[in-house]
């Protein structure tokens, strides 16, 4: 059974063929034309997008960390 396993593992490796640095290099430059770039309106608008949401959730992690920090000083205030 292992024998078995060897040699269509064997014959796996046989089938696959190495690719010249040539080869290799065309195809990475018919993927790279794939590629769709963004355009600067879109960029721009979701870097806007971005900027936006991080004031929100920085204000909302301050109001957060705000409370919390409020509710322990009260807690160590009454334990005192």
């Amino acid at each position: 059974m292992a024998d078995q396993k060897n040699a269509e593992l064997g014959k796996v490796e046989e089938k696959k063929r190495k690719t010249s640095p040539g080869e290799f290099f065309s195809q990475v430059k018919a993927e790279t034309n794939k590629i769709v770039w963004p355009t600067r309106e879109e960029t721009v608008r979701t870097a806007i997008f971005v900027f936006i949401f991080m004031m929100i959730l920085s204000i909302f992690f301050l109001g957060i960390d705000s409370l919390f920090g409020a509710i322990v000083r009260g807690a160590i205030s009454l334990l005192q």
